[in-house]
């Protein structure tokens, strides 16, 4: 295993640096420094932006609209985004429902739906979790019911994140009782517009609406928009929730993080000093400093096993368990360095309504937002005690 960068690598990396230097929006720089948190006109610039480079889905096919990088060049482009602030778009059309619709989808579907996600004129949710069917998935209940030409949908979905802002939602529905609970489910695409779906906001803990609970009350779905086999669904989303976990890595975002962290710690007084020199403060940076060079090095060994067409397996599942346990520890490490300075007006200035300034250096904002939220990380997409049988199972054979 080679994890050097060729010259071509190189060459590449410098061109999206230079390009995000003249590209990449200052305000939206701004406010990625700042901590404040981007709403919907702001990312759907920035995907629009990516969109006329070409580097919108640096995962999809080139006949469908990616641009055919090799798996490190996918590496270089999403680290060198991150640490230049650039911020994640949401992965539910881009790195999830738009993989399925490619690799399983017919070819109606892929000509309706891919540009439309490439574009950002359709915006995603994921109807997975449901109440009391969340790490155990399939035995989810929302039921379709077949109809004519159509199915009809009653149940409801929960902790949906960014229904709100949905245009169409992808969804693992009943459609037969009988057999293993892993048999009877489909894979379809419903129009959130559609009569009988309600959102009803749920505000999480750090006072953000991010999440959702969807209700479906007779809602008409076109069999049309019915993902491959009827029944087989279990297998489709199998493969989605690869992708998600796969993209849970973040390595660049991290780095970014640990940037702001070490500004903020050079700027803040302590014992006569700065913080930045404290032996307690030097500990835990080089304690999380090796984590995330652990995280990095086990996502390269990841991209090379692709190289080599080594099929991945259970790497996704130990990545999100390693990934989201070091970014709970960085929120930690932030917070406490970010002391009181975290704690006045967070909650209002990251959220609509607000145009009070921070409070302290701008490199602490969004410290207590980001670790609120971030006790989430470790149940979304797929819990880690979840993910610990599934390597126990597939690994040791236990």
């Amino acid at each position: 295993m080679d994890l050097s960068f060729t010259p071509d690598e190189i060459a590449f990396q410098n061109e999206v640096r230079a390009w995000m230097a003249d590209n990449f929006p200052a305000d939206l720089r701004t406010k990625v420094e700042a901590g404040e948190k981007l709403y919907k006109p702001d990312l759907l610039r920035w995907q629009k932006i990516l969109a006329a480079k070409g580097w919108i889905a640096p995962a999809w096919p080139v006949e469908y609209g990616g641009p055919g990088w090799t798996p490190t060049q996918r590496y270089i482009y999403a680290n060198e985004m991150a640490l230049a602030g650039a911020p994640d778009l949401p992965a539910f059309g881009l790195k999830m429902v738009g993989p399925v619709i490619y690799t399983y989808g017919n070819e109606a579907q892929k000509a309706h739906f891919l540009p439309r996600i490439l574009s950002g004129e359709d915006w995603w949710c994921q109807g997975y979790s449901e109440p009391g069917s969340g790490s155990d998935l399939a035995s989810l209940k929302t039921k379709a019911v077949s109809d004519g030409d159509d199915y009809i949908v009653n149940g409801s979905k929960i902790w949906t994140t960014g229904a709100h802002d949905a245009d169409w939602i992808f969804c693992l529905v009943r459609t037969d009782d009988t057999g293993k609970k892993q048999e009877g489910i489909s894979f379809l695409l419903i129009d959130m517009k559609t009569p009988g779906i309600e959102v009803s906001p749920l505000i999480i803990i750090n006072g953000d609406h991010t999440v959702n609970q969807v209700f479906f009350t007779d809602v008409r779905a076109p069999k049309k928009n019915l993902i491959g086999k009827e029944n087989e669904g279990w297998t489709y989303a199998k493969f989605l929730l690869v992708n998600e976990r796969n993209g849970i890595a973040q390595v660049g975002h991290k780095k970014h993080t640990l940037r702001r962290i070490r500004k903020l710690a050079d700027k803040t007084d302590m014992n006569g000093g700065k913080l930045a020199d404290e032996a307690g403060y030097q500990r835990r940076l080089a304690e999380t400093e090796v984590a995330l060079m652990a995280l990095e090095y086990s996502e390269l060994r990841f991209l090379s096993g692709q190289k080599t067409e080594h099929a991945p397996g259970t790497e996704a599942n130990m990545m999100k368990v390693a990934a989201t346990q070091l970014q709970q520890s960085m929120s930690e490490l932030f917070i406490e360095i970010a002391g009181y300075y975290s704690f006045p007006y967070d909650g209002f200035r990251d959220t609509k309504g607000s145009n009070e300034p921070p409070v302290g250096p701008t490199e602490a904002g969004g410290a207590m937002f980001d670790f609120l939220y971030g006790r989430a990380a470790t149940i979304y997409g797929g819990s880690n005690e979840i993910q610990r049988d599934v390597i126990a199972k597939v690994l040791l054979s236990i």
